[in-house]
């Protein structure tokens, strides 16, 4: 699947590829996240914010639900719920971002986020996110 739904760019384009979609009606999907040093120096922060994991999880979901980049740019991040991370990711790992839709009311929708690497959980929470279009 291409990143072109993502209405982010560079610095703050977070999710580098897909590499699982569960369905078509996307109840459940998987993508890739590099951490590099470049990255973090270019947004202006650090990794160390366990926001910055949040915000891939939120990043995740936009790209697996099918939105396109302009419902993106009128979506918004609406809350984070029961978030915790272990750890910071540092440059060179390689994150894995399984992510599930767990609740919809119109364009209201709940997704949970689990971030992993080396097969190790590092992060994990839901979040609501508002979506752009009509609502659904």
């Amino acid at each position: 699947m291409p990143l072109a739904p993502l209405p982010h760019e560079y610095p703050f384009r977070l999710v580098d590829r897909v590499t699982e979609e569960k369905d078509s009606a996307f109840s459940r999907g998987r993508v890739q996240v590099r951490v590099t040093g470049g990255q973090r120096a270019a947004s202006g922060g650090d990794w160390s914010s366990p926001l910055w994991m949040a915000e891939v999880i939120a990043q995740s979901a936009l790209l697996l639900q099918g939105g396109d980049a302009e419902i993106g740019r009128r979506g918004f991040l609406a809350g984070i719920d029961g978030f915790r991370a272990s750890r910071a990711p540092i440059a060179g790992e390689t994150l894995d971002v399984d992510v599930s839709l767990t609740a919809r009311f119109g364009a209201i929708m709940k997704f949970r986020g689990v971030v992993s690497c080396a097969g190790a959980q590092v992060a994990s929470g839901e979040i609501l996110v508002r979506h752009g279009g009509a609502a659904r």
